[in-house]
Formats: structure tokens, sequence, C-alpha cells
């Protein structure tokens, strides 16, 4: 599997007046699979897939069965294609007809969509003062043994 093609084609962030301190939430889901023509690849085939990356800022509650309240949130919708063998397609199309893809595929893509909005929701977060969804790395004075 190779990357071909990237792009976002929603980008949003909000922050709701009534923000306070809260939980959060990182979720990728996939929206769509389909069958992509390009017409350089010569032995492979292009698959287009479609994802909405967000995160969640929501009241943290006591009782898991209740909705949590909205209070935030930072979310991306794009588009990736990538190549892949005949049979690899034949696979992915096969499984998707269940809403699943295959670790193989999952688990690079989600990396691959990590890498992309990870940055770009860092500093959505910093321009509406919601709070940082990743650890920042810290400095600590060096100790005397």
């Amino acid at each position: 599997m190779r990357v071909i093609g990237f792009n976002f084609t929603k980008i949003s962030a909000e922050k709701l007046p009534d923000f306070k301190r809260c939980s959060i939430n990182t979720n990728i889901e996939f929206t769509n699979l389909e069958k992509e023509k390009v017409e350089i690849l010569k032995d492979q085939e292009a698959v287009k897939l479609s994802f909405r990356f967000s995160v969640n800022y929501e009241e943290e509650k006591e009782k898991k069965e209740e909705n949590n309240k909205k209070l935030g949130e930072v979310s991306f919708e794009g588009i990736i294609v990538f190549s892949v063998t005949k049979e690899e397609s034949k696979q992915l199309q096969k499984s998707w007809k269940k809403k699943q893809i295959s670790p193989s595929i999952q688990i690079p893509i989600y990396n691959f969509i990590l890498t992309k909005c990870s940055p770009k929701a860092v500093s959505l977060e910093d321009d509406l003062s919601l709070p940082i969804h990743l650890p920042v790395p810290q400095l600590k004075p060096k100790q005397d043994n």
C-alpha cells in the first residue's frame, strides 16, 4: 500500500461559550471506500478512502449511560487515495461491505491521518484556547546523583 493522494474536504473547530474542564476524546472513522481510476498505475489499482478525524471536548459525567454534553470540537474530513494490488483491492471492497478494513491497511492509514491532522488540530486548539489533545513534551532539570 502506498499513499498517492491526500486532501482535506472540510476543517471545523468550535468552542462553546460555557466551556469548562472536560474530557478529550479523539476519533477516526472511515466514511466511504471506492475504487479510483488512476491512469499511471500499471499493475496496481487505486482506492479512495474518505475519513473523519475529530477531537471532542465533552463534559465529564459520572454515569456512563448519559450522553455527555459537547463543549467543543475540532474536526477534519478528507480523502486519501492509495495504491494496492488487485487482490488487496478485491479484499478491501469485500470487507468494506461490512464497513470494515483489515488491520494491515487500517493501521498505516490511521497513522497517516494522525500525522496529517494532529499538527493542524493543535494549531486550531491553540487559536480557540482549547486544551491540547496531545501530551506536550516537558523539560525537567537535570538531577545530580
